[in-house]
């Protein structure tokens, strides 16, 4: 829906806008640009750059994606928990690597210690930011990288500068954690969160 549209939207039509994806890609731009577009948004919230190739892309998140994103977090923190394994979310923290790269992932995890690099990256793809994005991850040296999409995760391993479709993590923290019961958990929270918490805290013990 364009903003001209969106004035003149009724509120459902408003409301359902809302619960999308919003995204904007331009082409052609320059690192400095896009830092100085970057500023510009310093005080918005809910608002994710990237730039990768002298591409830009701005992402408003909808609720769909938010919702998915914070209970991957939350179900990640009970595994943690429930293990006794020391871990930093670091959500949607910035990682850039001067003139090349920059990008805000939906979610990113640190483990055992805290690191300029997360150990861990997860996206959300609810309408693009497949595997493509990879090669951003890449130049930037991330060991593991995750993709839900479709109640599906695919996970990914960095080696030899070259990320490698995987199984299960091969993080050692989250060696144990069984991606079908994540995957079943969230599809489960599309009716109740608590029951899916619950379904996935049982589900480890009895791992």
């Amino acid at each position: 829906m364009t903003q001209t549209s969106l004035l003149t939207a009724t509120p459902s039509e408003q409301a359902q806008d809302r619960s999308l994806d919003q995204r904007l890609v331009y082409s052609g731009l320059t690192w400095e640009q896009f830092k100085l577009i970057q500023s510009g948004f310093g005080n918005s919230t809910g608002v994710r750059l990237s730039y990768y190739q002298g591409t830009i892309e701005i992402l408003m998140p909808g609720r769909a994606h938010e919702t998915v994103s914070r209970f991957i977090c939350v179900l990640i923190s009970i595994f943690c928990l429930e293990n006794n394994i020391e871990f930093e979310p670091t959500g949607s923290m910035t990682q850039e690597r001067e003139g090349e790269v920059s990008i805000e992932p939906d979610e990113s995890y640190c483990f055992g210690r805290s690191k300029p690099i997360p150990d861990l990256v997860i996206e959300v793809v609810f309408t693009s930011g497949n595997p493509k994005k990879l090669p951003r991850y890449q130049v930037l040296g991330v060991p593991e990288v995750w993709f839900w999409q479709d109640g599906v995760f695919s996970l990914y391993r960095l080696r030899d500068r070259n990320y490698e479709p995987i199984s299960h993590s091969e993080i050692p923290e989250l060696a144990a954690l069984d991606i079908d019961l994540l995957s079943r958990c969230l599809l489960m929270a599309q009716t109740s969160h608590l029951e899916a918490a619950n379904t996935f805290r049982n589900g480890i013990k009895a791992g």
